[in-house]
């Protein structure tokens, strides 16, 4: 039996240890979660076909005819997990929303491989946030973002429609809408190292996409044309 003395000496060392750990999980959160803003990223099915080098490799599915959605991006985070898994299992109730707002356009990824690799990069660095912090619920909250943001409509609003003739101010081909979002999701976050969010898929563009507007081009927001993608206004 452990002496009074001894026994104190035993609870101060589990004690500290006890405190040593949980001071490092806060660290390791703290260090997991530094980012400030978010870009829920919107792409126009009917542009993301042109750039690519081997139009073969893309497609858009029957069902398709608005924006659909990329990704939501934590700046300065990327891959932050990879020991937390995302199974199709996981994403069964949302499997019809996902599918319609959230396709695939390469004929070599499935939509959930897409989904799967979003979850990776992105959510997983988004989980640090309440709310966010499972596959399921990051996918809630895109799909809800993708509610919020009409951009269909505020475009038709606009006067903007789809057109192989007309052009407007801007750059050459209307590709991707960047939405800047703070932690708990308000619109609008500044930061002075706005970078760090997706990787654009350069070893699949001609050109490197998602660049600020030059002010001395037209931009032409092509229809989808879904049985030749590549080619919208032939």
């Amino acid at each position: 039996m452990l002496s009074p003395v001894l026994l104190m000496v035993a609870l101060l060392t589990v004690l500290t240890v006890t405190m040593e750990s949980d001071h490092w999980i806060t660290d390791q959160q703290e260090k997991f979660c530094t980012w400030q803003c978010l870009k829920f990223t919107l792409q126009w099915p009917g542009s993301f076909c042109l750039g690519l080098k081997n139009s073969s490799q893309c497609r858009i599915p029957p069902n398709i005819q608005t924006w659909t959605i990329h990704g939501l991006w934590p700046l300065k985070a990327h891959t932050c997990c990879l020991c937390w898994p995302i199974f199709h299992s996981d994403l069964k109730e949302l499997d019809p929303e996902l599918s319609q707002l959230w396709p695939s356009l390469l004929k070599t990824q499935s939509s959930f491989l897409f989904w799967k690799d979003e979850w990776i990069k992105h959510g997983s660095c988004a989980a640090c946030v309440e709310g966010m912090n499972s596959p399921l619920r990051y996918f809630q909250i895109c799909l809800k973002l993708r509610g919020r943001f009409d951009i269909d409509r505020a475009l038709e609003d606009a006067g903007i429609k789809p057109s192989c003739n007309q052009s407007y101010p801007g750059r050459e081909v209307l590709v991707q809408v960047k939405i800047p979002l703070s932690q708990n999701l308000t619109l609008g976050c500044h930061h002075k190292e706005d970078q760090g969010a997706e990787p654009e898929p350069t070893q699949l563009w001609h050109t490197f996409p998602g660049h600020p507007c030059p002010q001395d081009s037209p931009v032409f927001y092509f229809p989808i044309k879904h049985d030749r993608p590549h080619q919208p206004c032939d």
